[in-house]
């Protein structure tokens, strides 16, 4: 999946965070609800403009985040 096709980061939209395109529902958002166990079910039903192809993305543009920035973990 081509995570450009859904996401889109616009300076006017949700200040340059990056989106699903068409709404104003930030990639975080969907990544911080299934990160504390929210099921793609759940967040469908609370964001009816969202469908599962947009969840995907979201979690294909995180996998490519990863990959490009180091995160420092304490030992």
């Amino acid at each position: 999946m081509d995570w450009r096709e859904r996401i889109t980061v616009d300076r006017s939209v949700c200040h340059g965070k990056a989106c699903i395109k068409g709404t104003r529902i930030m990639v975080s958002i969907i990544l911080e609800n299934l990160a504390d166990g929210v099921s793609k079910e759940e967040i469908l039903k609370s964001y009816p403009s969202l469908n599962s192809d947009d969840i995907k993305a979201a979690l294909v543009y995180a996998a490519e985040l990863s990959r490009e920035r180091l995160v420092s973990v304490k030992v």
